[in-house]
């Protein structure tokens, strides 16, 4: 077992701003991470006692369970992953992995990559598309009023390619292109709209310190789509987005999976990113990455989730160790895994990658 302790220190998120808008050097090492699965943040706050002081019966409680479990693991700002439905709820075709276990996201599964709700223009008209006053951002607003003046919270926004691959469905949309492309601009009408209202009201919350937007754009070899299509239907979408952004104060992080570096150069200079997250070994190390783009965006996070599940402690801190030596100095890199906190990482394993940084010396 990890003797891991927590932090010491008291969140500070007007450094991590500083540190993804790439203006100072940090002080220390800085994590975050798109998100943590339900199961990880339990076994944690188990594990250590983080909610012995508080009444599980309080409507309140995942919140407040939320934010000391992000103080403890040493977190500036955390994803706040509790709404309401209210955004495209049209049931999708979804196909479990009858092998994995149930969890808090439910079963394993993937989106059927054939059909989705929406074939044709019949099925665009009747869908429910959502409307931003059905929102619920409650827990937004709880945050607000209660979230330590030194952190920061946030709601993922601008899944726009993702969402339009889920409306059509994967194949269909590669067909459609071609074929109806007057369909696809429609639907991406509706998405885009959408989340852009959406982001112009994130950044209404003084405790959303920056948009993240998060829109998977391709796979281990290449983009999802053509590289042309994303430059001329997607992007302009998430060009507005961090227009929104940018006028209201707040950085534009993208996490975005897949080998993008055909498309790299429009999401620096035309989208106007200010840092990437989603890296795979597979595709290209995050040191790789952030001698490649950090002198023109942050790099976030990128120790990959395969490694963290099948490594041993000591390969782990290694790997910690050599990666902050590379990204740290010039700044413009925060410690935290390549994709997602999954429920599936041993827990040791990702607490030894946490406490590597807590102990690293610059």
């Amino acid at each position: 077992m990890v003797d891991f302790k927590g932090f010491s220190v008291i969140g500070d998120k007007g450094e991590l701003i500083d540190i993804l808008l790439r203006k100072k050097i940090p002080s220390r090492v800085h994590n975050l991470e798109i998100f943590h699965d339900p199961e990880i943040v339990n076994i944690i706050a188990e594990r250590f006692g983080l909610d012995e002081n508080l009444d599980k019966k309080d409507p309140s409680y995942k919140n407040r369970l939320y934010i000391i479990m992000h103080q403890f693991m040493g977190f500036d700002a955390f994803h706040v992953p509790f709404r309401d439905k209210g955004f495209f709820d049209e049931p999708l075709n979804y196909l479990n992995d009858t092998a994995s276990k149930e969890t808090s996201r439910g079963q394993r599964a993937w989106t059927e990559e054939h059909k989705g709700p929406i074939q044709g223009w019949q099925d665009f008209e009747k869908y429910p598309w959502p409307d931003l006053k059905n929102i619920d951002f409650s827990c937004l607003e709880w945050m607000q009023k209660n979230v330590p003046e030194n952190m920061g919270c946030y709601e993922l926004t601008a899944h726009i390619l993702e969402e339009l691959t889920f409306l059509l469905g994967y194949e269909t949309l590669c067909m459609k292109i071609y074929d109806e492309p007057n369909l696809v601009d429609a639907i991406l009408e509706k998405v885009g709209s959408f989340y852009l209202k959406h982001t112009e009201a994130l950044c209404t919350f003084s405790c959303v310190p920056f948009i993240w937007a998060s829109d998977d754009m391709g796979f281990k070899t290449s983009t999802l789509v053509s590289p042309d299509f994303l430059s001329k239907k997607i992007f302009p979408w998430h060009k507005k987005c961090a227009e929104v952004a940018h006028k209201c104060g707040r950085a534009y992080l993208l996490h975005a999976c897949g080998k993008l570096d055909a498309v790299m150069a429009d999401l620096i200079d035309y989208v106007s990113i200010d840092a990437k997250h989603s890296f795979e070994d597979t595709i290209m190390e995050v040191t790789d990455a952030y001698k490649l783009y950090h002198d023109r965006i942050s790099i976030l996070g990128g120790i990959d989730v395969d490694f963290l599940c099948r490594s041993d402690e000591k390969s782990i801190r290694q790997r910690i160790r050599k990666t902050l030596d590379v990204c740290m100095p010039q700044g413009g890199y925060c410690l935290g895994t390549g994709n997602t906190v999954a429920n599936y990482i041993p827990i040791d394993n990702y607490l030894a990658m946490v406490d590597e940084g807590r102990k690293y010396c610059m």
